[in-house]
């Protein structure tokens, strides 16, 4: 007797496809119910991984969730200037969403498992693995139960006729979402390896980008950004917009040594263009708006916010409580920036907002408004304690 039917987070790419007719040759699972969440990946991706599940799956869902994970995820990390020692996070925060996905259709068709085809080796099996825990569900995880390989992986999946979109000579992993693309995997995995041209798809080199900077201005409303250009265009097709326009003057990549969760270091190659200009504009729009304790504050909490959406935590109790002291301080953080981008680089060249704690005429040193004298007194006590110190 089998065991009935286990749903599968379904990409199209080598590790869940061959999850395919594991689950049932090595597992005993009599129906595989393939799912395959959009969350911004190219429709030539989203297209190719319906075709596979439809031909190898029982059953096959596509979900779009796109507005979905713009609204929930990635507008909350742009007011937490969310970044991973150093780096926009996309695919940590894609992750949770795509894992209450599958556990819906879990419960629509009353499957008690679920599966997934990440390794034993990386951050994204905990991500999924806390949801689906969350759900009581049973969780199959192949590649890391049965310790595979890449090859073992290409080579089981030339036996059982499954077409997969990796070779011997590019063993790359892709994992694609609106806000980030990441690389990993084959020569890459050498921190020495200078990696080719031909690994990136979002961004120019920055010495092939062109030779006139362009500059955009955004528009913020409450922390997020809103408008391009003067334009109002919906979250999801702002950041489209802008992954092209900073794409194409080299701004967004990160070639750089991670330190996973399970406490791996793993060399990473990121594309991120939409999201390196958001973040550094709705940083400097902050240092207008934000009073200075503000600002010091919500620096510790947004490493803390970032560090546990990173992790996956995103019901983690002390997440909704750092996210709800990031939305007050958004309240305020509404205005325009405008950004230079050339050959890689993001200048600032101006910023203007109605909430500005700012004033021209009293930082003017033309100006009167403030008597001078005023400081002397300000000025005998500072660094009082360590002119103590030094006297003694």
């Amino acid at each position: 007797m089998g065991k009935g039917k286990v749903v599968l987070a379904f990409s199209g790419g080598l590790d869940t496809s061959i999850c395919v007719p594991l689950l049932k040759e090595h597992y005993g699972f009599d129906e595989v119910v393939t799912v395959a969440v959009d969350v911004g990946q190219p429709a030539t991706d989203i297209e190719e991984a319906t075709r596979k599940g439809e031909l190898i799956g029982d059953t096959h869902y596509t979900i779009d969730i796109r507005e979905r994970f713009v609204e929930e995820q990635l507008f909350p990390s742009i007011k937490a200037n969310g970044s991973y020692e150093g780096y926009p996070m996309g695919t940590a925060l894609a992750r949770p969403l795509i894992a209450e996905e599958i556990v819906a259709i879990a419960r629509k068709e009353g499957a008690n498992a679920v599966a997934h085809g990440c390794t034993g080796k990386g951050n994204d099996q905990l991500r999924f693995d806390f949801i689906f825990r969350k759900a009581g569900l049973e969780i199959v995880a192949p590649m890391r139960e049965m310790n595979l390989t890449r090859e073992w992986e290409m080579e089981y999946a030339a036996e059982h006729g499954i077409p997969v979109p990796v070779v011997k000579e590019k063993p790359y992993s892709i994992d694609e979402n609106c806000w980030s693309r990441s690389i990993e995997g084959g020569r890459l995995e050498d921190p020495a390896f200078h990696p080719p041209g031909d690994i990136y798809a979002w961004t120019v080199s920055p010495a092939e980008a062109p030779d006139t900077p362009e500059e955009i201005t955004i528009g913020f409303a409450g922390g997020v950004p809103v408008s391009l250009n003067g334009a109002e265009l919906s979250g999801y097709e702002l950041i489209r917009t802008l992954n092209e326009i900073a794409g194409r003057n080299g701004v967004g990549r990160n070639d750089m040594i991670e330190d996973r969760i399970l406490g791996l270091k793993a060399r990473e190659i990121y594309e991120h263009p939409a999201a390196t200009v958001l973040l550094a504009a709705h940083a400097d729009l902050e240092r207008l708006v934000l009073t200075r304790q503000e600002l010091h504050f919500k620096k510790i909490v947004d490493d803390k916010w970032s560090e546990l959406g990173y992790m996956g935590l995103v019901d983690e109790p002390l997440f909704w409580a750092l996210s709800a002291f990031i939305d007050k301080t958004q309240e305020r953080v509404t205005g325009f920036v405008d950004v230079i981008l050339y050959k890689g680089s993001v200048t600032v060249a101006g910023r203007r907002s109605d909430e500005a704690l700012y004033s021209d005429d009293l930082v003017s040193f033309e100006s009167t408004t403030i008597d001078q004298n005023d400081a002397v007194g300000f000025s005998a006590y500072y660094g009082f304690q360590a002119r103590l110190y030094h006297k003694k």
